[in-house]
């Protein structure tokens, strides 16, 4: 990939980078193997769920954040190891991460979305009230709050 705002991961604070490496986990476990626009709707998708104030304080807690002893993100507890297999996929997850929190230029994505799935499952949630489906990017299929 060739990110046209690269930013440098060694040039942030500790506790940036922290930030930056949880968002990159996100993005590597859910969004390894879908196209930039796929990963980036998923980065969007944990600052948004941030934003509204109704998940964690920081990026590593909305990943990390269970609902009723259920994560938000399903890789966080599937059982499977938490390290990333493929050292290209990795970096991309966090260039793409380092990117996005740098600087301003991948706003608008997702369109507000706080929710997404794969396509192949149906999570109970879709039908909630409220919920609005926004669109579908790479392998996922996404919705926010109406």
């Amino acid at each position: 990939y060739n990110l046209p705002f690269k930013a440098s991961y060694d040039s942030l604070d500790k506790e940036t980078q922290r930030q930056v490496t949880c968002l990159a986990d996100n993005i590597y476990f859910e969004a390894a193997h879908e196209p930039l626009d796929g990963k980036k709707a998923v980065a969007f998708v944990t600052i948004n769920r941030l934003q509204t104030g109704n998940y964690a304080k920081d990026i590593c807690g909305v990943v990390h954040q269970k609902t009723g002893g259920t994560c938000q993100f399903s890789w966080y507890c599937d059982g499977k190891s938490d390290v990333p297999k493929n050292p290209e996929a990795w970096e991309i997850s966090v260039e793409v991460a380092t990117s996005f929190i740098s600087t301003d230029r991948f706003r608008g994505v997702s369109e507000g979305s706080t929710h997404y799935h794969a396509k192949y499952v149906e999570p109970n949630w879709i039908g909630d009230r409220g919920m609005r489906r926004i669109g579908t990017i790479g392998s996922h299929i996404f919705y926010k709050w109406h």
